[in-house]
This record gives C-alpha cells, sequence and structure tokens, in this order.
C-alpha cells in the first residue's frame, strides 16, 4: 500500500501580500487538492497488497481446504457410482476449495481487521472502499486456482468423468469466488464481534459443503430452496452440466450469469458494510 499517496489533504502556505515589501501583512494561499485514487489503480494496489501478504500464510490452508475437498469426494466414491450425482459431487467439491477461502477465510480476516482497528488504516488513505473490499477478494479469490483445478481434475478421474470441458472452470471460479468472497466480507465486517465472524464463515462454508456437494434430488424441498439461496450454487451446476457428453451451452451461459449477477450484489453489499464499519 506504500505506492498510494495520501493526497488530499489540503497544503497552505502564506506569502507578503502583493506591492508589500514583505513586512506587512500577508495573505494565505490554499494549495489545491491533488485528484482522488482512481477505482482501478487502486484496486491493483490493494491487490498486490493482500496477495503478498496471504501468500505465505494461507497456503497451507489452502492445501487444508484441497485435502478437505479431495477427502469428500473419496468419501462419496463408496456411495455415488455414476451418472449426475458424480458430476454434482465432482463440481460442488471443486466449488467448494472456493468458499473454504474466499467465504471462510475472507470473513474471519475482515472480522480481525475490524475487530483491531486495522479499517483505521484503510480510511486514511484516499483509496475507494470498493477497492479495499475488491481488491482482498481478488486476492483470497486467486488463492483458490490451483485447489479448485486439481480437485477438478483428481474428481474427474476418480469418477471416470469427460475432462473435456474444464475450460468451463476459467469462468467458475472467478464469478463463485466473488460471489462467495463479497458474502464473506459482508459477514465479517457486519459482525459485531470476530468470533461471530470466524462463525459465521464457517457456518457459511457447512452450508456449501452440504448443499453443494449433495446433489440435488436427494434434497428435501425446503433444502433445495436454502440451496438455491446460496451463492455458490450456480457456479456448481455450470461446472456439473459441463461433464455432460454434450454440454447444453445456454442453461451454462445462464448459470454463470445468476453468478455474476449475485456476485455484483455480494460485493455491492460488502462495500456498504465496509462504509458502515469504517466510519464507526
Amino acid at each position: 500500500m506504500t505506492s498510494i499517496i495520501p493526497a488530499r489533504t489540503a497544503a497552505t502556505r502564506t506569502r507578503p501580500a502583493p506591492g508589500s515589501s514583505g513586512t506587512g501583512p500577508a495573505c494565505t494561499v490554499v494549495a489545491p487538492l491533488a485528484p482522488r485514487a482512481r477505482l482501478l489503480p487502486s484496486l491493483a494496489a490493494v491487490y498486490r497488497a493482500q496477495l503478498s501478504r496471504a501468500r505465505v500464510a494461507r497456503i497451507p490452508l489452502l492445501f487444508v481446504a484441497t485435502f478437505q475437498s479431495v477427502g469428500i469426494m473419496i468419501l462419496m466414491r463408496g456411495v455415488v457410482d455414476g451418472g449426475a450425482e458424480a458430476r454434482a459431487v465432482v463440481a460442488g467439491s471443486s466449488v467448494l476449495v472456493v468458499a473454504f477461502v474466499a467465504l471462510n477465510l475472507l470473513a474471519q480476516y475482515f472480522g480481525q481487521l475490524r475487530a483491531s482497528g486495522g479499517l483505521d488504516h484503510y480510511a486514511t488513505l484516499p483509496v475507494p472502499p470498493a477497492a479495499v473490499v475488491l481488491g482482498a477478494a481478488a486476492a483470497y479469490a486467486s488463492f483458490t486456482v490451483p485447489g479448485t483445478v486439481f480437485t477438478a481434475i483428481t474428481g474427474s478421474v476418480l469418477f471416470q468423468l469427460p475432462m473435456t470441458h474444464l475450460w468451463v472452470l476459467v469462468a467458475v471460479i472467478p464469478l463463485s469466488g466473488a460471489a462467495l468472497a463479497g458474502l464473506g466480507a459482508a459477514l465479517g465486517l457486519l459482525a459485531p464481534r470476530p468470533e461471530l465472524a470466524t462463525l459465521l464463515g464457517q457456518l457459511g462454508m457447512s452450508a456449501a459443503l452440504l448443499l453443494g456437494v449433495l446433489p440435488a434430488e436427494r434434497l428435501p424441498q425446503p433444502v433445495g430452496w436454502a440451496r438455491d439461496l446460496l451463492p455458490s450454487t450456480y457456479g456448481v451446476e455450470a461446472l456439473a452440466r459441463s461433464f455432460d457428453a454434450r454440454p447444453d451451452w445456454g442453461i451454462i451461459a445462464f448459470f454463470l450469469a445468476i453468478c455474476a449477477a449475485v456476485g455484483v450484489l455480494s460485493l455491492a453489499v460488502a462495500t456498504w458494510a465496509y462504509r458502515r464499519a469504517a466510519v464507526r
């Protein structure tokens, strides 16, 4: 963050009045304010700072998230042979890596940042609130890429699913990551205590596990409605349908569009929650 210079503070200086010898009354000249930092440069700076900060600390947790998802697929292999259920298990386990990092860890991070007064540091910088939220969300979502790809490939081999269309992950990872990261940031910023933020992050990840990995047709109707409200559901559906021999790209694009809309909404809520927490 050292590359962003706080430039919104007005500078004043005094100089002799015109026509005076320098000993008369002085007039005060207010220097013009520098322009506020733009969104994209601020976003890039926050992203780089968060990425370098979390690079070492989050790698072990990413390994845990990947190992957890692979372990779930191995357990489900004993009760699921193939078909739509196998596709749901692989897709849900892959997106679960995103939920573990982008939702769970980001909720904990913003909860601790708010409790420790770390938001005051960002509040003193000429950085738009959206840049702080988007930069942190993008950094945490970036850590999910290796684990998600590895989980999807492992699951495809384990359940003998085609890997021809795994390139869909190029859209599924950022869109699901944005939706889940926005939700995680909002939970962390709105929670009154960091312990509650950790609890909400864990509950959100558990919901992504239970509602995303289990096949939709096996769930009771009320639970199915809750599944429809989970942001990661539409990324799971898009990835699961890409395993079909002849994928319906129209429905896949529809689910990805819903995931994108939910991501925009969740990030907007997280930005509002950041503004609310920063002024308190």
